[in-house]
C-alpha cells in the first residue's frame, strides 16, 4: 500500500502547527488522556481510517490501557469495561461522527448525560477532540494514508 501524497498538514507546516497547538491546548483540559485517546480510537473505527486506530491503539496500549478496553471499544455498549463517564464521551463521539444518521445530531437526553460528568471546559475539550479526530480521519482518508506510518 502507498499514500497518493503526504498528508495535507505535513505539505502546509503552519497548519501541522497549528492542529498540533490545538491539539495540545485541548488534551490539557480536564478530560483523562486515555478518555481522549478512546474517543479518537472510537472515530477512526467509524470513519475507517486504518493509520489512526492503528496509533490510537498503541498509544492507549504505551499508556497502559487493558488489551480489553482497547479490543471492546467497538462494542463500548455492551462492554463492562468503560466508565459511565467514558461511555458519554463515546456516544458523544458516535453521534458528533455520525452528523447525518439522526435529525437531531446530539439529542438533548445525550447532551444531559455528557453535561452529568463534565463541566463546560471538559465538554468543550471533549468536543473539540472529536471535532479534531474527524478532520484528521478525513485528511487520511483523502490521501490513503497507510496504517503504521505515524506515530
Amino acid at each position: 500500500m502507498q499514500a497518493r501524497m503526504n498528508n495535507p498538514a505535513v505539505v502546509l507546516p503552519a497548519a501541522l502547527e497549528a492542529l498540533l497547538t490545538l491539539n495540545k491546548a485541548v488534551e490539557a483540559e480536564a478530560v483523562p488522556y486515555e478518555t481522549h485517546k478512546l474517543v479518537h480510537l472510537r472515530a477512526s473505527q467509524i470513519n475507517g481510517c486504518s493509520a489512526c486506530v492503528d496509533m490510537h491503539a498503541r498509544e492507549l496500549k504505551k499508556a497502559g490501557t487493558s488489551d480489553q478496553r482497547i479490543f471492546a471499544v467497538a462494542a463500548w455498549r455492551e462492554a463492562p469495561f468503560y466508565t459511565d463517564a467514558e461511555r458519554a464521551a463515546l456516544a458523544l463521539t458516535e453521534a458528533l461522527t455520525r452528523l447525518a444518521d439522526r435529525g437531531d445530531a446530539v439529542p438533548d437526553a445525550l447532551w444531559d448525560e455528557v453535561v452529568r460528568h463534565y463541566d463546560d471546559r471538559a465538554v468543550s475539550a471533549l468536543t473539540l477532540s472529536i471535532g479534531m479526530i474527524n478532520l484528521w480521519n478525513r485528511l487520511n482518508a483523502a490521501v490513503r494514508q497507510v496504517a503504521g506510518g505515524w506515530g
